[in-house]
């Protein structure tokens, strides 16, 4: 499932307020996708059969080096975002900023579009050296070549769609707490839905074109359009041809991938010209599978209602430690209570944390979606490809180079990190997995 989903979820509803750094991926050097390989959807397998997951002693000693420096960043980041908070409470900005806006206006929605910006744009703003330091690491292996010209424009979009939802989110969350002081955490989340609801169907129609550019697959790839209406077809899934677009992925980054986005109106098939450019049909088939897999196999519904009855408990943990912290330091701070507009950061320090503690759980659930739709990928393809065991095995290994996926994480690496299956386990599992074998029977497609 493409990270954008768990943008979406109700805890990153609430993280999405402060989160800097443009909605970006890592970047490539080519600048557009190049002609498809000459593949048939029934391209021969690999000559040696791939069962493990393997690279080269050079191409292992540099994902490793990549992967335990991007650890370091993603757990130091963490703690910068947390100092960054500390460092906004401690020089009492929100309270400056509040106040600022009670003496403009003595109405609640003027000194939301006042203090609501401000304070954003400021952690945004603090944020930004721990997005620099992460991007010079992609660009430093080589993920990213996009300038920092481009990059700084993506990130202000970013900060502007930030400021547009969060003060949508940070309005709807002090009108529940003035309206239930005790009860606000359950009212916010209930609250939540629809805005999540309402960005997932915007997303592609609204969100994604701000950063990437959508070219309809039948004008430049109308033969890999035709193998992969064989595959929605044969999972009984009608996506007409213009709901199916090519993305320039490769302005900014090396990965690959293809996805399937929104709902109703606004669901489409995406295929990242990167993909088109370094993969065959047939792997392109089979991530095309594995993505279609999520829908048809309804994890978008089932993993944001796991996910959303996670964050309620831990909305009401929030609750019962925002109160805490505010009995404790609120005077010091210059926050008189809950209904203040400076307790924001102390909302945010606090819903962040336990979300940060709670990744593991969410991971875990990820991952076991994640999984299933590698199996949904392989019966999906089954018939329309030839050894569709050996092409998703290829695909993986390809794009673990790629990626500079970790060859070999170890356990608490894998709980902490990764809300995907290990790309060892996944090489082994697409390399092993053949329930056709004695008469058996697939577990999706029949």
């Amino acid at each position: 499932m493409t990270r954008r989903i768990r943008i979406l979820l109700l805890s990153l509803l609430i993280s999405f307020c402060f989160a800097s750094g443009p909605a970006t991926l890592p970047a490539q050097t080519s600048p557009a996708a190049t002609p498809a390989p000459a593949d048939s959807p029934t391209a021969a397998a690999p000559a040696a059969p791939i069962v493990e997951y393997t690279t080269s002693p050079e191409q292992y000693a540099r994902a490793k080096t990549y992967s335990n420096t991007h650890y370091e960043h993603i757990f130091i980041g963490g703690l910068y975002g947390f100092l960054v908070l500390l460092v906004v409470l401690r020089w009492r900005l929100a309270p400056k900023f509040r106040s600022l806006a009670e003496r403009v206006s003595s109405n609640r929605f003027v000194q939301l579009i006042i203090f609501a910006p401000l304070i954003l744009l400021t952690i945004g703003v603090l944020q930004i050296p721990s997005d620099i330091w992460d991007e010079s690491l992609a660009r430093a292996y080589g993920l990213s070549v996009q300038a920092w010209g481009p990059w700084a424009k993506d990130w202000m979009l970013s900060q502007l769609t930030v400021v547009v939802v969060g003060t949508i989110l940070v309005g709807v969350l002090y009108l529940v707490i003035r309206r239930s002081p005790r009860r606000w955490w359950f009212y916010f989340w209930l609250a939540s839905i629809p805005i999540l609801l309402a960005l997932f169907f915007l997303q592609p129609i609204v969100l994604d074109p701000l950063y990437y550019t959508f070219t309809p697959l039948q004008t430049v790839q109308p033969a890999l359009l035709s193998e992969m209406q064989k595959v929605t077809h044969r999972g009984g899934m009608d996506i007409p041809p213009d709901r199916m677009f090519v993305m320039n992925a490769s302005s900014k980054t090396t990965s690959l991938n293809a996805y399937v986005t929104g709902f109703g109106a606004s669901k489409r098939v995406v295929v990242w010209d990167t993909t088109i450019a370094k993969a065959t049909v047939p792997e392109t088939l089979f991530v095309f599978g594995h993505e279609m897999g999520h829908y048809v196999l309804l994890h978008i519904p089932k993993e944001i209602t796991i996910d959303a009855v996670l964050i309620l408990f831990l909305m009401y943990l929030a609750y019962r430690l925002s109160l805490w912290m505010l009995a404790r330091w609120g005077a010091p701070w210059g926050i008189r209570d809950l209904e203040d507009w400076a307790s924001l950061p102390v909302l945010i320090f606090v819903i962040t944390l336990l979300v940060f503690f709670a990744t593991p759980v969410f991971n875990g659930i990820s991952r076991h979606f994640e999984h299933e739709a590698d199996r949904y990928g392989l019966e999906v393809i089954h018939g329309i490809v030839d050894n569709p065991n050996q092409v998703a095995a290829q695909y993986f290994e390809k794009s673990g180079e790629e990626n500079l996926a970790d060859p070999d994480p170890s356990t608490f690496v894998k709980i902490w990190f990764f809300d995907h299956p290990t790309r060892p386990e996944r090489v082994h599992f697409v390399a092993t997995y053949n329930p056709w074998s004695n008469g058996g029977t697939p577990e999706y497609v029949k």
